[in-house]
């Protein structure tokens, strides 16, 4: 999510397709997905001296897919808009802020369901706040 936020925030959105946006939201996604994946595999192919195998990699993208999924929700609004008609500034705008939202509230379920006192659950906020605030700094300095 944060990462498809950032893309986000880089997008201006005026000179892109609704097309150009999605695909490259997609593939920086997939690519990160892999990326985050193929790290992983290879720090433990150096550590523990073993072979690339079809099986690890294959394991090791199973467990990395959460990466793709968090891109859900920003890639769903801006789907959304481009079905409603929205002009494409305005969708990757709220394509952003959804990304931003879904922070704020993953942070706040997570201190929920880790059972987080109320100053823990102002941490979590605080804490996708600041993840949130980083995405639009990024947007506010390229544009």
């Amino acid at each position: 999510m944060i990462v498809i936020g950032a893309l986000l925030a880089a997008e201006s959105g005026r000179h892109e397709s609704y097309l150009d946006t999605f695909a490259s939201a997609a593939l920086a996604s997939t690519l990160y997905w892999f990326a985050h994946t193929y790290a992983g595999v290879l720090g433990r192919r150096l550590t523990h001296q073993e072979r690339l195998s079809l099986g690890a990699l294959t394991r090791a993208l199973a467990h990395d897919w959460a990466l793709v999924r968090g891109a859900a929700v920003p890639m769903l609004s801006l789907v959304l808009a481009w079905a409603l008609g929205a002009a494409q500034v305005d969708a990757v705008t709220a394509a952003l802020w959804s990304a931003i939202a879904s922070l704020v509230v993953l942070e706040l379920l997570a201190g929920v369901r880790s059972h987080a006192t109320r100053g823990g659950l102002l941490v979590d906020a605080a804490v996708g706040l600041a993840m949130g605030a980083a995405i639009l700094a990024l947007k506010i300095i390229l544009h």
